[in-house]
């Protein structure tokens, strides 16, 4: 199990939110930490530490009067740790040569793909073309439906899409990229505890790196989401992390992580 770090950027400022409370409209969002520090200090210390595959999030979308300063700190943080970071955020084709110029080792998608609610192959097939299987994430972040299945959301979490997270899903997708990113949206923000059965989903396929967010608040759910995923997933640490406020040692997590 690796650490993959984060650096989500919201009103070009980065922060750690309630992933199920962020609105477009407003640019709003509850927060659980707004960090005195830009993106490039987050970048330098990851890269410090020579800790690989962080995701950098834009949580504006483009439109906002904030993207372009959003923008602005995903790029400085690109810039400063070529190679070492993932980024996504309103990625498309038309986009993603930009990103992955400015030093992105991936760019991850979600709403591109998955436009109409579908997964749009169109849509995908245009997007490896521009990045090749290698360079791209493609981003699963759930939430949990009426009938207890977990189903992609996209435009950063709040429009449920008709497609199950399954493993028949994964399984077709993993011929297109080259890592899953997996928020469990419900919990993500909260570090209240994981969506076991969604790990224990994702740990029982594991043929591609799969990378789940959502819930870690203590070195106890940092175990179980190693046991209840097989120790085939990595993991994301957000609010609960004591770099944004958090109780959970950063050195006690590499520590952990790494066995």
């Amino acid at each position: 199990m690796e650490f993959r770090p984060c650096i989500d950027i919201h009103n070009g400022r980065v922060k750690q939110i309630v992933g199920s409370s962020l609105k477009d409209a407003g640019n709003r969002a509850k927060e659980n930490y707004v960090s005195d520090q830009d993106a490039v200090f987050f970048a330098d210390f990851y890269k410090k530490d020579g800790i690989k595959g962080g995701h950098v999030i834009l949580l504006n979308p483009a439109g906002s009067e904030y993207y372009e300063a959003t923008k602005r700190q995903a790029v400085s943080a690109l810039h400063a740790y070529p190679g070492g970071l993932q980024v996504g955020g309103g990625i498309c084709a038309e986009n993603a040569k930009e990103f992955l110029a400015a030093g992105a080792s991936h760019v991850i998608v979600t709403s591109y793909v998955f436009s109409g609610g579908r997964v749009n192959y169109e849509n995908l097939k245009k997007l490896v073309q521009v990045t090749g299987k290698e360079r791209l994430v493609l981003d699963l972040s759930c939430r949990k439906g009426a009938d207890g299945a977990y189903y992609i959301v996209t435009d950063r979490w709040q429009r449920f899409t008709e497609e199950r997270v399954t493993h028949g899903l994964l399984e077709r997708l993993s011929a297109y990229a080259d890592e899953f990113l997996i928020h469990a949206v419900d919990v993500e923000g909260k570090a209240d505890g994981i969506e076991v059965p969604l790990v224990r989903l994702l740990g029982g396929w594991g043929k591609i790196p799969v990378t789940y967010a959502g819930g870690i608040g203590s070195f106890s759910d940092l175990k179980t989401l190693e046991r209840e995923g097989a120790g085939k997933l990595n993991a994301t640490i957000g609010s609960a992390l004591d770099l944004f406020g958090g109780t959970m040692e950063y050195r006690k997590v590499l520590s952990c992580c790494a066995g």
